[in-house]
């Protein structure tokens, strides 16, 4: 049984770069065909994917983070990683880890909800002085 858990601080300064990682157990990040995932939600926007990284090590992102974000992985260990840069109070939410199955029509196309099918417990990121 494939288990995601989220790590890193709670709590970032403006302008900082937010670092996350999520340490899979039970299952390998290059096993065909899963995709490995960031999707944060906060109060005021709903639900958003950041990106996925891909069992090939091949990364996507959206479109309207795309210039803040690098995802990463360390096989090693089993782990992938989300860097988020330049952040602000916008940037404050619950970040999840999560697999999904492989996108439908295009790489880069954002699973839809029924195509997750393991989440990580979900860490609080705070960005304040």
């Amino acid at each position: 049984q494939v288990q995601l858990q989220e790590s890193g601080p709670g709590l970032v300064k403006p302008s900082q770069t937010l670092s996350l990682t999520c340490t899979v157990s039970g299952g390998s990040i290059t096993t065909n065909y899963y995709y490995w995932n960031w999707i944060r939600q906060s109060p005021g926007k709903g639900q958003e994917w950041i990106g996925y990284i891909a069992y090939n090590g091949n990364a996507y992102y959206n479109p309207s983070l795309k210039s803040r974000t690098t995802l990463s992985r360390f096989t090693p260990a089993n782990q992938f990683t989300l860097q988020l840069k330049s952040v602000t109070p916008e940037d404050t939410a619950v970040y999840y880890c999560a697999r999904s199955l492989p996108p439908t029509r295009y790489e880069g196309e954002p699973p839809a909800l029924s195509d997750y099918d393991t989440w990580g417990q979900g860490i609080q990121v705070t960005v304040s002085t």
